[in-house]
């Protein structure tokens, strides 16, 4: 899998933290023989686990160094936040399903008791992703993995002066877009916008949309 993402990505550390993160494990056990195989698939609630190929391009986008504090939008099986754990200090990652939160939360705490992935910090939250994660804010940099039909600017406001975000962006046509926020104290919420190409994610839901009345942040949990 690895050697086929060379193609697409050229960060060392991200192709590293793509071979070091064990796919399958976040992958339902009935599909787990296509688990390194270059496509989306399935998870539970209507969801899927992104493309290995979209998963490195994006993580590639956010230019990460390792010292970074990042915001995940869409915890989903997990899978992204564990390849962010891998090349930063510290990842929060929000996700509005409470099962599927539970689910990630569940597998990355196993995974790093069972010394396969060495994360310093990975932190699982139920909650709002339109409203990010206020009390971690700012972040160095923010990637979204569901697709909001235009940009949300609660995110854009908690990213610090020259913080990258990748997001997927639109309705039955979507683009994955660059953000960088301007790094001039003199106009904090500047910020540029640059197309990668064109994706297909799941839409970006808000909690009235799946029925769920529970504030912003609720159920938080922090794996160590």
């Amino acid at each position: 899998m690895v050697e086929s993402l060379r193609e697409v990505v050229k960060d060392p550390r991200v192709l590293d933290a793509m071979g070091r993160v064990p796919r399958h494990e976040f992958v339902p056990k009935a599909l787990r023989s296509r688990s390194y195989v270059n496509t989306p698939l399935p998870i539970r609630e209507n969801q899927t686990i992104s493309a290995p190929d979209i998963v490195a391009i994006m993580t590639e986008a956010l230019a990460l160094t390792g010292s970074e504090r990042v915001l995940e939008i869409g915890t989903g099986s997990g899978y992204q936040a564990a390849v962010l754990g891998e090349l930063v200090n510290e990842v929060y990652s929000v996700e509005i399903r409470p099962a599927l939160a539970e689910t990630a939360r569940k597998t990355l705490e196993d995974l790093r008791r069972e010394g396969v992935l060495r994360y310093r910090k990975i932190d699982v939250i139920t909650g709002d992703g339109y409203q990010g994660h206020p009390p971690a804010a700012p972040y160095d940099a923010i990637i979204v993995t569901a697709a909001p039909t235009q940009l949300p600017v609660e995110l854009i406001n908690q990213l610090k002066p020259g913080g990258r975000m990748v997001i997927p962006v639109g309705d039955f046509y979507q683009e994955l877009q660059l953000i960088e926020k301007a790094r001039s104290a003199g106009d904090p919420k500047a910020f540029t916008t640059r197309t990668i190409i064109p994706v297909r994610f799941v839409p970006m839901v808000s909690p009235e949309e799946i029925g769920d009345p529970r504030p912003a942040g609720a159920g938080t949990n922090r794996p160590r």
